[in-house]
């Protein structure tokens, strides 16, 4: 889904323009952003929380040189997902695999 197939859903679901819906989604985004950007956490209860987490410096090793590279360390946005989108993802997972089972044919 991109951001037009979303903005439509959320103003078939919410019954709002889809120009309303476009900017409520960008001023969500802003906001979690701006947050993020803060150094805060946001948490949405149901859904999951964006966090800052700290990436360290490593080092690497460059494919077409060979020559080894340093990566400095960095700040990088993380998602982890709530308890209810990781069971509403899960359920949805199982239902096609349980379909899609072949019976076995007795000897």
């Amino acid at each position: 889904m991109n951001k037009s197939e979303l903005v439509k859903s959320l103003a078939e679901k919410a019954e709002i323009t889809q120009k309303d819906a476009a900017k409520a989604l960008d001023a969500m985004v802003l906001t979690i952003q701006e947050a993020l950007t803060a150094g805060d956490k946001v948490q949405i209860i149901g859904f999951g929380s964006f966090e800052v987490r700290d990436r360290k410096e490593r080092k690497v090793v460059s494919p077409a040189t060979k020559q080894e590279i340093v990566v400095p360390a960095t700040k990088v946005p993380a998602f982890k997902p709530g308890k209810s989108l990781k069971e509403a993802v899960a359920i949805k997972q199982e239902a096609p695999k349980a379909a899609g089972k072949k019976k076995e044919k007795k000897k």
